[in-house]
Order: structure tokens, then sequence, then C-alpha cells
């Protein structure tokens, strides 16, 4: 390896609004992010269906859909 070219390695933090904190390593030496795999819609199964003014009930309506 060229020596100077590389960035440093940082033992970090990850910190989700939802209080999960995982430990890994990155060039980044703390991140903070909104939404992580414990909190996610995909990973947990708890899919959220946000309706905004009647949206999807309309979609529904317009082609038959229930």
């Amino acid at each position: 390896m060229k020596e100077g070219i590389h960035p440093k390695y940082y033992k970090t933090t990850i910190k989700c609004a939802c209080g999960n904190v995982i430990e890994t390593g990155c060039t980044r030496e703390n991140i903070t992010v909104e939404i992580c795999s414990k909190c996610h819609p995909f990973y947990t199964g708890k899919q959220k269906l946000v309706d905004t003014s009647g949206r999807v009930d309309k979609f529904n309506k317009k082609y038959g859909i229930k």
C-alpha cells in the first residue's frame, strides 16, 4: 500500500434515534442515523402505511381493489 493516501480508520459508534447503538469500524468517528435495522419496517415486519388525505383509499376505489 502507498503511504499517506488512505484515510484514517477509527473504531466508531453508530447511534440511532430509537436508542440502538452499534460499534463498528469506519473512516468517520461518531455517526448518528435516524433509522437502523432494529426499527426499520423492512427488518421488523411492522410495515406502517402512511395515508395522506385518503390517497390509498382513492387508489383502491379507482382500480377496484378490495
